[in-house]
């Protein structure tokens, strides 16, 4: 007979669980002990500083600073970058914590920069006592401070922007040492933002505008020559351009130089780039320099993750039902090619001939070494892109027709001048359908392997039509070290730069679970998996705090139009009540405009978002909550006893603990349970539908 569980323990493979029966009700409360498995992009993360520290290069959209400050946590913490990071995966015995632990440290400090921030700002011990609150006991930003993630570290740096900027505002003594300090604080702090996630950019826009407001007053103080506005718009320039731009390009020069050995990630750069990296193919590697007709060629697409120009046997189930032409990433035999001249149907050559090279103008054809067709254009459709031609293998042993014609069309070279790999960018165009040989980056179905379509674009302005020979292959040619290609830093920071943003602008919105618009942000309308394995880790504001920044907001703007008609009307109100209102308002102004400027610029992104693009945006939401909060106690004060104060004060900090007590389940783990179940740790728990617990 099976034995019965007992009531104290449940069935939950990942991670441990504890659980305890509660005399009042049948449920049972469960804990993880801890989170020890992978939980959304630790293991993006994760890998980046396994490759840190084994110095192997990879991709990535984001600058680099925040995935060196996690390698060197990891580095500090013991661990050796040996670990291979999955979806779900246990950590077991890696040295994970310290990685962790570091995150955590940054993100928590949030908080007392929070509280200094408005302290600086304010003077006022409520304001950033509230504020520092918000912080604390929002479930969302605990979720992101226990993870290996970048977003904890940017928070940091913008909490620390904030606090420098806050601190250089209020010096009295213009160019004196604290003056110098807190205004090059300001730019380094900045610089860290930026150089962890592009998102920090937006940072700029609010040190940018507050520096023009204050050289615009500067300005208009007739006390003072017009050259002393001129001094404080050099030192602005000096510390909050030229310094976080040296920082940012120091800190990608520091980049690059660990980074020194190929990896797998290699070919999302040019051949050019790859030179440099130990390891990689082309890494002291030679071959002929010039091509020349009868050479054996391979041929790359100069678009992001640029793909080898590949054919194989099997032809296209659609259209012309000819040889298939594609591209793929890997290194294979069947990327090889014949160049020849249009009218030779034999790749041959005879050694008695003279060399003929390929020059910038000429008609070609290319052949595929393993098939012997020609890349081809018919006038129907391509496969997936209706709008373009469709492009296949034609032809026997090289014979074909004026439709296998392809014009070379090097991209800034004179009419005649000779092609060279790697450092020749061209295009060939098709002058009997007027069309351009490109990679559309779409992948073919199952019938393609998966292999991305080439077509034949009529739009000859595609920038996905520029290609480059990486390998040539011709024994009456002296061959030349690939070093004379290797790209200086500058050369490799613009194209690690280029790489990023097209990268960014990869990210289209597709059906995602994950996916969400800036309007559900601000109301909490739905929250991010971070876990669903084993415990269920969801990221979700608190929701009495969140909604409660809501009418925040709705208070200052009712704040901000009363006064409007009190200045209107001259309406005289008591000094300290004009001094509580004057200082609440102008705090809250710069507030809301760092509000905007990391909130707004979503909008019109048409790349896919997540619920994690809105923290930056909610430090300043917090301390917005912050003075109104303080503003409003200030205001009734008069009219309240000391008795009623306290109570409405302490209150308000238990609805606040209490609400994020009772979304600790999803902030620290819980077992796979759907809320709707009564044995749920969640049960009763999802207010609104849209949340999905």
């Amino acid at each position: 007979m099976k034995e019965k569980e007992s009531p104290s323990t449940c069935s939950v493979d990942s991670p441990p669980i504890k659980c305890l029966d509660k005399q009042s009700t049948s449920k049972q409360y469960c804990r993880p002990e801890f989170t020890q498995q992978f939980s959304w992009d630790e293991t993006h993360f994760g890998r980046h500083a396994n490759q840190y520290l084994q110095r192997t290069f990879f991709f990535d959209v984001h600058p680099p600073l925040g995935k060196m400050i996690i390698a060197l946590f990891g580095y500090l913490d013991g661990y050796d970058g040996s670990f291979w990071f999955e979806v779900g995966k246990k950590y077991g015995d890696a040295s994970y914590m310290g990685m962790r632990i570091g995150c955590a440290i940054m993100g928590a400090l949030v908080v007392p920069l929070s509280f200094l921030s408005m302290w600086e700002m304010t003077s006022s011990l409520p304001a950033s006592t509230f504020t520092a609150l918000c912080l604390i006991f929002d479930n969302s930003l605990v979720v992101l401070n226990r993870f290996i993630l970048l977003d904890p570290l940017m928070l940091f740096f913008i909490a620390a922007t904030v606090f420098s900027m806050a601190h250089f505002n209020q010096q009295k003594r213009s160019f004196s040492f604290r003056w110098w300090f807190w205004l090059s604080s300001t730019g380094i702090f900045m610089a860290g933002a930026f150089s962890i996630k592009f998102v920090g950019l937006f940072l700029v826009f609010l040190v940018g505008i507050r520096a023009i407001y204050d050289l615009w007053i500067i300005l208009g103080d007739m006390s003072r020559p017009v050259t002393y506005t001129v001094k404080h718009f050099l030192a602005r320039a000096l510390c909050l351009i030229a310094l976080p731009v040296a920082l940012y390009v120091a800190i990608f020069y520091v980049h690059l130089k660990i980074l020194h050995l190929g990896g797998e990630e290699d070919e999302f750069y040019s051949s050019a780039f790859q030179v440099s990296l130990k390891g990689n193919m082309f890494h002291n590697s030679t071959g002929p320099r010039e091509v020349a007709y009868g050479a054996v060629i391979r041929l790359k697409n100069n678009v992001l993750e640029g793909q080898y120009l590949h054919s194989h046997r099997q032809l296209y189930p659609v259209g012309a039902r000819q040889q298939q032409i594609t591209t793929v990433y890997i290194r294979d035999p069947n990327n090889r090619w014949f160049i020849k001249r249009h009218n030779q149907s034999s790749p041959l050559w005879n050694a008695t001939d003279p060399i003929d090279f390929v020059r910038n103008g000429d008609l070609v054809r290319i052949e595929h070494r393993t098939t012997g067709r020609n890349i081809h254009v018919h006038r129907g459709p391509a496969p997936i892109s209706n709008k373009m031609y469709q492009v296949t293998g034609f032809g026997v042993k090289g014979e074909g027709n004026d439709d296998d014609f392809w014009r070379i069309e090097i991209e800034g070279a004179a009419e005649g001048e000779i092609l060279e790999i790697v450092r020749h960018s061209f295009r060939l165009v098709s002058p009997n359908n007027k069309c351009v040989l490109t990679s559309t980056t779409k992948n073919l179905p199952e019938w393609g392997f998966g292999s991305a379509e080439v077509a034949c674009n009529p739009k000859i302005h595609d920038d996905r039509a520029y290609w480059h020979i990486d390998d040539n292959r011709y024994p009456r040619l002296p061959n030349v070290s690939y070093t004379i290609y290797e790209l200086s830093f500058l050369q490799r920071f613009i194209e690690s730069h280029q790489n990023m943003f097209m990268g960014n602008a990869g990210f289209r919105p597709r059906i995602s679970d994950f996916q969400s618009r800036p309007w559900m942000w601000p109301i909490n309308f739905r929250g991010q998996f971070f876990s669903v394995e084993g415990s269920v880790i969801y990221l979700l504001g608190n929701p009495i705090i969140w909604w409660g920044h809501c009418l925040c907001f709705f208070f200052y703007f009712i704040l901000w139009a009363v006064n409007a008609v009190i200045e209107k009307r001259s309406v005289v109100l008591s000094d300290k009540q004009m001094m509580l209102q004057r200082r609440t308002l102008n705090t809250c102004k710069w507030l809301f405009i760092g509000f905007l400027c990391h909130y707004a610029p979503f909008w019109p992104m048409a790349r896919i978002l997540y619920f994690h693009h809105y923290f930056p945006a909610l430090l300043f939401s917090n301390m917005i909550s912050g003075m109104m909060l303080h503003y409003l106690l200030e205001t009734f004060s008069d009219k309240i006893s000391r008795k009623f104060y306290t109570y409405f004060i302490s209150g308000l900090i238990l609805i606040y603990f209490y609400s994020f007590y009772l979304f600790t389940p999803i902030t620290y783990g819980y077992p796979n349970r759907p809320s709707q179940y009564n044995d749920s740790q969640m049960y009763g728990m999802k207010w609104i539908p849209s949340w999905e617990f």
